[in-house]
């Protein structure tokens, strides 16, 4: 039997390697050497949004259904994923102002501010504002409404921590999802005891910290990029630049998680 090359299934056709590396597309004259290395950074960056939304559904399923020790792989792989794109930083920064001024001009009014992915991040881990989505378009702010009308990544360990026999209060797990969590004292003593008595749960909770730290880690390596290449200029989309980023540091995700340590 004769082997039809053109239909198996190959690396490249798996992996649409051939649509993958025509989507980069350098729009400077020339075109400016940076521009790629600039456009691969961040078309990576949006397909670790990509993993990391379908990792945090993965979790949030895991830890509803009180499987503790698949919740932890995954959380895992969401922080190691989130230090990766820290790293990524790096290579970016070995462009210097001058080289990315040299096509800057080109970005017109695009922005990182646009990622809508990096929305939905954000509305999975429990960001609950009008502002987060209305200069985007109406399909992608039915989608993270669709998102924050649901349980965030705190919510669902929340359920698990209560499937798990902990007191967690009942207006806090009947609560409008669709607002922004409070940081709760009475949340904050049942997490006491859960490092205290259920060391499998205080893992959980933990692995939330670390992803935390990572998100901040990122927005702090972010800003100090931005700073770096642009200074204080206006952001190509015309926010604030650096000032808007600055703004966005040392907010924690889980909020109680970072207050009971002052309580140890």
């Amino acid at each position: 039997m004769s082997e039809n090359f053109d239909s198996a299934l190959t690396y490249t056709s798996y992996l649409a390697v051939d649509e993958l590396l025509s989507l980069q597309r350098p729009l400077s004259q020339g075109p400016e050497h940076d521009e790629m290395l600039f456009i691969i950074i961040h078309q990576t960056y949006e397909l670790w949004f990509k993993q990391i939304i379908h990792e945090f559904a993965e979790a949030q399923r895991a830890m509803e259904s009180g499987d503790t020790h698949y919740s932890l792989a995954i959380l895992g792989r969401i922080r190691t994923i989130l230090k990766v794109c820290v790293t990524q930083i790096d290579i970016l920064e070995t462009m210097t102002p001058l080289q990315f001024n040299a096509f800057r001009s080109y970005l017109s009014s695009s922005s990182g501010f646009q990622s809508a992915q990096f929305r939905k991040v954000e509305a999975l881990l429990g960001r609950r504002d009008t502002k987060m989505a209305g200069h985007l378009p109406p399909a992608i702010q039915a989608e993270i409404a669709l998102i924050t009308a649901g349980n965030s990544v705190w919510d669902s360990a929340l359920a698990y921590l209560a499937k798990r026999g902990h007191a967690i209060p009942t207006d806090v797990l009947e609560r409008d999802r669709s607002l922004p969590y409070e940081a709760n004292l009475r949340v904050q003593d049942v997490l006491l005891e859960v490092h205290t008595k259920d060391p499998e749960s205080a893992m959980i909770c933990e692995r939330l910290v670390d992803i935390d730290e990572g998100m901040q880690e990122w927005r702090y390596r972010h800003v100090k990029m931005v700073e770096r290449t642009i200074g204080h200029k206006i952001g190509t989309g015309g926010s604030s630049g650096v000032e808007y980023l600055a703004s966005t540091l040392f907010a924690p995700v889980f909020k109680d998680l970072w207050e009971i340590r002052s309580r140890f």
